[in-house]
């Protein structure tokens, strides 16, 4: 069994910053996605930032590109997400996710592409 596990997030203020590490624990777990997805309130869940397998080798939607960064360390067992220039509209519930097998690109965004989820954790940004 994985487990992912959440942490970072909390209160900022627009124009500032936070990070946010995912970490795996469980059974040996190499993904070759990793993704960060969010839920505002009374939103759908929408993908963030996505990397495969190398750094180098990353997906941002529109709103974020620019701001975000997402990054796997170099035993692909944790993934962060470096968010700068916050504004109010990034407050969501964050996700982190994970897939072992490699997919099509096309399917990258959707939430059911990946068997793994952490909990979630809180960013609230103030204006």
């Amino acid at each position: 069994q994985v487990v992912l596990q959440e942490s970072g997030g909390g209160l900022g203020q627009a124009g500032g910053s936070l990070t946010l590490s995912c970490t795996s624990s469980g059974r040996t777990f190499t993904p070759y996605h990793w993704a960060w997805f969010r839920q505002g309130p009374g939103k759908e869940r929408e993908s963030v930032a996505i990397v495969s397998w190398s750094n180098s080798n990353t997906d941002y939607r529109n709103s974020v590109k620019g701001r975000f960064t997402i990054s796997r360390d170099s035993a692909k067992t944790t993934v962060y997400l470096q968010m700068n220039s916050l504004k109010p509209e990034d407050t969501a519930v964050y996700y982190c996710a994970a897939r072992e097998g490699r997919i099509v690109v096309s399917a990258l965004h959707a939430p059911s592409s990946y068997e793994n989820w952490g909990q979630g954790t809180q960013v609230t940004v103030s204006s």
